[in-house]
């Protein structure tokens, strides 16, 4: 099963990357795509839509904080309606 998380980049301030990933891998593992940027710092996010509906689509789940990203840049009005599961 593939999820969408968070990957921590960055050392003194926490930068992360929106990517697509196994559930059995670990957080900082190899990712099958990086589909986004978050920095809670700088408050500015970065979404490769058409990457994320493609694994949206497909049965990715996004984690919860992943979830309230993509739900602020409302992304998931993008899929169909009967696509929608997530609250």
């Amino acid at each position: 099963m593939v999820k969408l998380r968070l990957k921590r980049c960055g050392r003194k301030q926490p930068v992360y990357r929106i990517v697509a990933i196994d559930v059995r891998s670990r957080r900082e593992g190899r990712d099958l795509r990086k589909v986004g940027f978050y920095d809670p710092i700088k408050n500015q996010t970065y979404l490769n839509v058409p990457a994320i509906l493609y694994f949206l689509e497909r049965g990715a789940q996004p984690t919860g904080t992943v979830q309230d990203i993509l739900k602020k840049a409302e992304v998931f009005k993008e899929l169909c309606p009967n696509q929608t599961k997530f609250n």
